[in-house]
């Protein structure tokens, strides 16, 4: 009698099974190459062309593993560093129309026009010296202190709607926070404000205020969102809140769980003086029903508030559910002195630690509990971009001191963020995985691409350069030799500048 044998199972090392394609996995390079080519013309300038020098930064960015900085991505590219550091802290390319361009094809992208989100953050950057722009002793939420940092503001795009082919997020915007003591009038400040070559026209504007730019000019350039978030910071500020609104756009802004809060909705008025009172009638509009507000700490602790278990989204890690609870109510900034004039939807989220997290909407009065749950999540994929950003793109190995050197390097990390999402997205797009993978495994969701693993891959199809022992012998000398002609400058400027004046003076 013939004998049966099962079939063999299926080879879980082949790549067709993970949606990758070895031929698109070999024409990354090509893929690279194509993109820097889109956007060569923003790095032209009136006398030079620098697109050259902006392939070779990127391609930097995404291959090299550390040490991203203007010296040793010259060294691994063998293109001269002081070339790399004109392009990248002198020469005047836009880096505006960068990020214009980025925004456009975000725009443009098929399976995009839906279920965007827009979100506001901050990232803090440790200094040693104050030599750079921007830095001073100020709030450093990477290290929970104050601290010598220099702080950027940034705006990222995500978009993980049924209609996309795989989650998508990317920073597409981000300013340089200047503190209110780089804008003294005194000579001190002047002094290093010329040389690290802040605008003349740049006044001081408050990380909100910076936040709002960046907002408006994604609006203003037709960048589609269906929701904006953002952090206590931000969401605090209910001047940030009214212009979102007025704009029309909608709203999930963090709050601090003290932030109080009216049930009812109360009535609000000028007060009138009594017959007989002196002093200056009241021309400030108050309060004046007997209502008292609480913090929103309280409403989730009344017998009142509904909670509901919400799926927020699948993860590698199992499926992510926390409960929520929503309730319509009037909101005032903490002090008080504004009048809470705007219903709003509070959304409370408490997570499986028992920790709250608090948020105020502009949202619909008709929207669900599910609906405000998932806008009440967004903000983790900033989060996402902001790591993608310093742990695999170079960010946080930024050295430079000039004003102009962070809005380049700001320029390519959007520009290397949104290569990495559309690989990614077309990818998934093109190349489908293998349905059976996730009941082989029995788990409900298949990891997807990070952006380590395309840079892996990018790394293996445009190999750098490995030098011989003379070349780099050759490189390390010359490292030495610059070196020791800075020291040499060093210590001629310290010198001049001890010397007594001679005589006649």
């Amino acid at each position: 009698m013939p004998t049966t044998t099962n079939p063999a199972p299926t080879d879980l090392s082949d790549p067709t099974r993970w949606g990758l394609s070895l031929e698109a996995v070999h024409g990354l390079a090509d893929r690279l190459y194509g993109y820097w080519q889109r956007f060569a013309d923003c790095f032209q300038t009136k006398t030079r062309d620098g697109a050259a020098y902006a392939y070779i930064y990127l391609s930097g960015l995404l291959r090299m593993e550390a040490n991203r900085n203007f010296a040793n991505i010259g060294r691994k590219t063998d293109t001269p560093g002081q070339n790399i550091q004109h392009f990248m802290s002198n020469s005047p390319w836009s880096a505006q129309e960068v990020i214009r361009q980025v925004q456009r094809e975000i725009i443009a992208k098929p399976g995009l026009e839906r279920g965007g989100v827009l979100i506001l953050d901050e990232s803090a950057d440790e200094k040693a010296g104050e030599q750079s722009a921007g830095v001073a002793r100020q709030y450093n939420g990477r290290l929970g202190k104050v601290e010598l940092s220099q702080v950027g503001v940034f705006l990222a795009y995500s978009n993980i709607s049924s209609t996309v082919a795989a989650p998508t997020w990317t920073w597409v915007d981000g300013e340089l926070y200047l503190p209110e003591s780089w804008f003294a009038q005194s000579e001190p400040m002047a002094q290093p404000r010329q040389h690290l070559g802040i605008p003349k026209e740049r006044e001081f504007a408050t990380k909100v205020e910076l936040g709002w730019q960046m907002i408006e000019r994604a609006v203003k350039n037709g960048l589609r969102c269906e929701l904006v978030a953002c952090d206590d910071n931000y969401g605090r500020s209910r001047w940030l809140r009214d212009q979102l609104d007025q704009t029309g756009l909608i709203y999930m802004a963090d709050v601090p769980t003290d932030t109080q809060v009216y049930l009812t909705k109360p009535t609000i008025g000028v007060p009138v003086l009594e017959p007989g009172s002196k002093g200056r009638p009241p021309r400030r509009q108050r309060v004046l029903s007997d209502e008292q507000p609480v913090k929103v700490s309280e409403v989730a602790s009344r017998e009142d508030t509904v909670w509901t278990t919400v799926r927020v989204r699948d993860s590698e890690r199992g499926e992510i559910a926390d409960e929520f609870a929503v309730r319509r109510v009037w909101a005032r900034r903490a002090g008080g002195r504004e009048v809470p004039d705007r219903e709003e939807w509070l959304v409370i989220r408490r997570e499986a630690n028992g920790r709250l997290n608090c948020s105020l909407s502009n949202a619909t009065p008709d929207s669900t509990p599910e609906q405000l749950a998932w806008g009440k999540c967004q903000r983790y994929f900033i989060e996402r971009a902001n790591q993608d950003a310093k742990s695999e793109l170079g960010w946080d190995e930024f050295q430079a001191q000039k004003y102009r050197a962070w809005e380049h390097e700001l320029a390519l990390s959007v520009l290397a963020s949104w290569f990495i999402a559309e690989t990614k997205l077309d990818w998934a797009r093109q190349f489908g995985r293998d349905p059976t993978l996730a009941r082989q495994f029995e788990v409900e969701v298949l990891p997807r691409l990070s952006t380590a693993n395309v840079r892996e891959m990018l790394r293996a199809t445009m190999p750098l350069p490995q030098l011989t022992p003379e070349e780099a012998t050759d490189l390390v000398v010359k490292h030495l030799v610059n070196r020791t002609r800075a020291r040499r400058s060093r210590t001629k400027r310290r010198h001049n500048a001890s010397s007594p004046p001679s005589p006649g003076m």
